[in-house]
């Protein structure tokens, strides 16, 4: 009897959901997470079987998916609760731009679409190498804070630290970014950030709203060059933080703007 690739899929989280319907395999997922909103009809057509941790286990194994499909050692309780019940589950866990292409092309070849997967990597890469090579053309480099968390202060993790450099920026908390688990990017003093006098300040708090206007009641920070001038920005976490096509697409492409226009006013 042959083999045959899945044809049921269940997606813990948004950046497969997501890359499922860019391949136009959008009839194979079964279930979605809570926190799906790319793209946006997937929430309308799929039913929401999990939130990030916790998954609705009886109704993923009615829906009997063939795949489920996961990110980070975060979902490893869930990921093991599955694999007992008899389900297959493949986690991910990248953390870099490589990682995400790698994922990508593991995903085509998971349900048999190499050649998407191909299709979709090169027209990335093509558009990153775009933003890379109008950067080359900045006269200076803007210093970059990327604040993930505000309270305790987390900085970007390495996705985000990789694609601000592609933008022609330069991450102030490069050596933290290398570090997979937030915990570990934890700023213990927040002086540290009024020592490196970003030019740039971007804020994308995990789950709500990035406030500007909160930076300068902590003490010092309104000494910072990104606070006196306004270059205090928000990208939305379900933007950059998915490790997915969303960050090398429209994630780069609001770091690029946001790089371009404090450039424009050199």
């Amino acid at each position: 009897m042959p083999g045959r690739y899945p044809e049921r899929i269940i997606c813990l989280t948004d950046e497969f959901t997501e890359l499922l319907y860019a391949f136009g395999e959008e009839d194979r997922i079964v279930g979605i997470s809570g926190y799906s909103v790319r793209p946006p009809e997937a929430r309308k057509e799929k039913p929401i079987v999990t939130s990030f941790i916790r998954s609705r286990t009886e109704k993923i194994l009615s829906l009997k998916p063939d795949l489920v499909l996961g990110f980070s050692d975060m979902q490893g309780a869930m990921a093991r609760e599955l694999i007992e019940k008899g389900l297959a589950v493949y986690i991910f866990n990248q953390r870099s731009v490589q990682g995400i292409l790698d994922m990508i092309l593991t995903v085509g070849s998971l349900i048999g679409e190499p050649g998407k997967a191909l299709s979709m990597i090169e027209s990335v890469t093509g558009a990153m190498d775009k933003v890379r090579e109008e950067a080359k053309s900045f006269v200076r480099k803007p210093l970059v804070y990327f604040e993930e968390w505000d309270d305790p202060l987390i900085t970007g993790v390495r996705w985000v630290s990789e694609l601000i450099e592609i933008a022609g920026g330069l991450d102030c908390f490069t050596e933290f970014s290398k570090m997979p688990s937030a915990k570990d990017r934890i700023l213990a003093d927040s002086s540290i950030v009024i020592e490196k006098n970003p030019d740039i300040i971007i804020g994308s708090w995990c789950g709500k709203k990035f406030k500007p206007e909160k930076l300068c009641e902590r003490p010092g920070w309104d000494k910072i060059k990104a606070v006196m001038t306004g270059d205090t920005h928000e990208i939305k976490s379900s933007v950059i933080l998915q490790p997915g096509l969303a960050c090398l697409g429209d994630g780069l492409k609001s770091l690029s703007g946001i790089m371009k226009a404090w450039h424009d006013k050199l």
